[in-house]
């Protein structure tokens, strides 16, 4: 049993290593790009359109809702990002149904990397909203006392974002090879069904939490534009 598609090398060469988790996650963003470029290189503006732009304007058009309920008042600003995060997290998860297949988030690497993507964006975001001298001074309200814990909590909620998703997807991996191991013929239907609903859940959580990042980081202008100060 591996705890990590990182366990798995396909080819290595002295330290240099080719493993499972490197080969899916390229092979996934090959695919999901391939099929992009296939999709909107066809779009149609009247109403006859194929089933899959319906199906991909009814994916973006949530995602910008759910950006916009979250409290972002141009979603199509960050669309690019955090869509991407999104559909990245959820294919990666939906693929276990293909046999063979490991998810590469359930590596620590690829949760570390995406976690580390959403740690340079929020200060990139509130930079260009609201300048960096007043998105720096944010980091010592209320008082300047609060400077080192704002840095602190900006470092444990980048690591907090990528332990949670590494953790529920290994931890789900895990059961679902224990179960199979012991019962091989009752649970692998149903654990099938409740790890591509676990792997949906985490990417909505990792990418809400990532939106909520970044409203509180472009949010503080505004409120301060309000009050006038």
């Amino acid at each position: 049993m591996r705890l990590s598609p990182d366990e798995l090398i396909f080819w290595q060469y002295d330290f240099i290593k080719l493993n499972a988790t490197i080969v899916y996650t390229w092979g996934l963003m090959l695919v999901m790009v391939i099929g992009s470029k296939t999709i909107t290189s066809k779009l149609s503006t009247g109403l006859e359109r194929s089933r899959w732009q319906n199906i991909l304007e009814i994916i973006v058009t949530g995602i910008l809702e759910q950006i916009e309920d979250v409290g972002l008042d141009q979603p199509r600003k960050y669309l690019g990002f955090l869509g991407t995060l999104f559909l990245l997290i959820a294919v990666a998860n939906l693929c276990i149904i293909i046999p063979g297949y490991e998810p590469p988030t359930g590596s620590l690497s690829t949760t570390a990397a995406l976690a580390l993507c959403v740690f340079v964006a929020v200060p990139l975001f509130g930079i260009e909203e609201q300048g960096v001298s007043n998105y720096l001074k944010t980091y010592t309200e209320p008082t300047i006392i609060m400077l080192p814990f704002n840095i602190i909590s900006e470092i444990s909620r980048t690591l907090a974002l990528a332990i949670r998703l590494f953790g529920n997807i290994m931890s789900g991996s895990m059961i679902v090879a224990i179960l199979l191991t012991i019962t091989p013929f009752i649970f692998p239907d149903l654990m099938i069904v409740l790890g591509l609903l676990v792997g949906m859940v985490q990417a909505y959580i990792f990418s809400v939490l990532a939106t909520v990042y970044i409203a509180a980081a472009t949010r503080t202008s505004k409120s301060r534009s309000e009050t006038g100060q």
